[in-house]
């Protein structure tokens, strides 16, 4: 009997806003006839994330689009890898005849390492290795010093005590991801100067094991042959890269002490409501609040197709994605992710300016 290949897995991670999901839906536009298992590591309660991967089927039915894209709620793999990741790993494996690749998409605020080493145990280890973890880093936030978009309470923190840049949660987990990486894609370059783009360069390089190489993207455009094929069996030396999260951890199995412990992600329901006054609303929220990401779906009065929303800082971007249901209740659903968030005060200052 033929003796199956390990089955290649790419992680990709990387700050909120960065452009994971777009580096994703970027590589499976250009498949080539790969066929290509998903899994999105979605942070809060509604899978956006996976919503809109299933719709780069590249000709599939939205049946078999279903089946490949498999979505982990629960937001931190590091916690949840154990309970969630590992059944759904072990019926990709039993699928792996049918598959030539994995790619993984974690939360903008999971930790790359614990997921790694995930592929040390022995049912996954025979039948997977770990092509490479990608990067993507938002490279006009790293030249702001704010590393995710417009995070302004902590950059504020920041500016106040230069000694407290590296103790920020923000820049462990950049450098925590970072560490990780067997390859960084510095995204959205075209938006910053040549010089600024040099110097995120060079401070990303800070962060990076020496082998480890540099790239440079707009909307995450990297030809696939770039992405995947690596080879870098990160599996066999991730405990060897040292992060931040691993002094936390340190003879402790608590796990309580997490890094981003300090960001909560809360889902607001609201009825139909006027486009404009809605991004208003958002955008005054994320100033106020400090939101760091706002993601969901918006029921817009006397329009047939629901309008997909993503914010990250103050910037964002919408289109109308899909036709609502028959059968589809015509509401707004939204995710917001930030730190020390209050659900009922948001939702309220949202109704409120809604008059809702």
């Amino acid at each position: 009997m033929k003796t199956l290949a390990k089955l290649p897995v790419t992680i990709v991670t990387g700050f909120l806003g960065s452009g994971k999901t777009t580096l994703l839906r970027h590589m499976l536009d250009n498949a080539q006839g790969r066929r290509i298992a998903v899994i999105v590591n979605e942070f809060g309660e509604l899978g956006i994330d996976g919503e809109i991967l299933k719709q780069c089927t590249i000709g599939c039915t939205e049946e078999e689009a279903t089946g490949r894209v498999y979505e982990l709620a629960n937001g931190c793999l590091c916690c949840t890898v154990q309970e969630e990741f590992f059944p759904v790993m072990r019926e990709l494996v039993a699928r792996r005849g049918d598959l030539d690749h994995i790619l993984i998409e974690t939360s903008g605020l999971a930790l790359p390492k614990p997921l790694v080493q995930a592929f040390q145990w022995p049912e996954i280890r025979s039948a997977c290795t770990v092509d490479a973890v990608i990067t993507v880093v938002d490279s006009p936030a790293v030249a702001a010093g704010t590393f995710a978009a417009f995070p302004d309470q902590v950059d504020a923190q920041r500016k106040l005590d230069p000694n407290l840049d590296h103790e920020s949660p923000l820049h462990e987990l950049f450098a925590d991801q970072l560490a990780s990486a067997d390859l960084v894609i510095l995204n959205k370059s075209d938006l910053i100067s040549p010089e600024d783009l040099a110097r995120v360069r060079l401070e990303v390089a800070e962060e990076l094991p020496p082998a480890v190489k540099i790239i440079e993207a707009s909307s995450g455009r990297v030809p696939l042959d770039v992405l995947i094929g690596l080879g870098a069996g990160s599996e066999e030396h991730i405990d060897s890269r040292h992060s931040h999260h691993d002094h936390h951890h340190d003879g402790d199995d608590d796990h309580d002490d997490h890094d981003h412990d300090a960001f909560d992600s809360i889902s607001i329901e609201l009825p139909q409501a006027d486009e404009s006054l809605l991004l208003d609303a958002l955008t005054q929220l994320v100033v106020k609040h400090g939101i760091l990401r706002v993601k969901g779906f918006a029921a817009i009065p006397n329009k047939p197709m629901r309008l997909l929303i993503q914010g990250v800082g103050t910037r964002f971007d919408k289109h109308f994605d899909r036709q609502w249901g028959a059968d589809e209740a015509r509401v707004t659903r939204l995710v917001l992710i930030g730190q020390e968030l209050d659900a009922a005060q948001l939702e309220a200052q949202l109704r409120a300016a809604l008059s809702v």
